[in-house]
């Protein structure tokens, strides 16, 4: 049982990992860069999960992990912000690489105007729930300064692709949030989120990782 949040993250990332060299992706040339991106992001990110645990606004099972606690925080939840984000950036370069995506081009205001919205009503409408509060604020953040400010012409692409990622994030958040354990691996504070999950998986965890992709792959580009 203390093994298996490392076992999600060893299968998550293995395949892509091993995909990686390739000679029709070769990704393995990039790895570099990406370690600079999600190094990047992750700073943030940590320190915004070091100051929800302390806080109580979720929890970690120590069942399921191997003991070994930085800051709070599993050893496990630290390899999260480089396995998951590797995982994403991987897949988003191969289908870039091997499908003509310049179709979706013309959906980015549309997309960015949607997020901004559904975001700003989120964080208005329940100020009071810290995590929904948080993620709305920096997704809203996230989508305004690269449409805005940085421009860039593939948040629309990035977004079909991360459409494609739910495939993914569906059992690997699943398990973290209980789904085939006897208890889940991290806990939310009720009061802290909306409690709309999609199976055992609250939605702000799914805009949490859309801003983290986005984040991680605008620096590695």
């Amino acid at each position: 049982m203390s093994y298996t949040y490392l076992l999600i993250l060893f299968f998550t990332i293995i395949i892509c990992f091993l995909a990686s060299f390739d000679r029709r992706i070769r990704f393995d040339r990039h790895f570099w860069s990406f370690l600079k991106a999600s190094i990047i992001v992750a700073i943030p990110f940590i320190a915004w999960d070091v100051w929800f645990t302390a806080h109580g606004v979720w929890w970690f099972n120590t069942d399921y992990t191997i003991g070994l606690d930085v800051a709070g925080l599993p050893i496990e939840e630290w390899l999260f912000f480089i396995c998951i984000p590797f995982s994403c950036v991987f897949t988003y370069y191969c289908i870039e690489k091997f499908f003509n995506l310049s179709w979706l081009l013309g959906f980015n205001n549309l997309i960015v105007f949607i997020t901004v919205i559904v975001c700003a009503l989120m964080a208005l409408l329940h100020y009071d729930k810290i995590y929904t509060l948080v993620t709305a604020i920096a997704t809203l953040g996230t989508v305004i300064y690269l449409h805005f400010v940085a421009r860039v012409d593939w948040i629309a692409k990035a977004s079909f692709v991360f459409s494609i990622l739910m495939l993914g994030f569906f059992p690997v958040n699943g398990v973290l949030t209980g789904t085939g354990l006897e208890s889940p691996i991290v806990n939310y504070n009720p009061g802290d989120f909306l409690g709309v999950r999609m199976l055992t998986i609250p939605i702000e965890d799914a805009v949490y990782g859309y801003t983290q992709f986005l984040l991680v792959l605008y620096f590695f580009k």
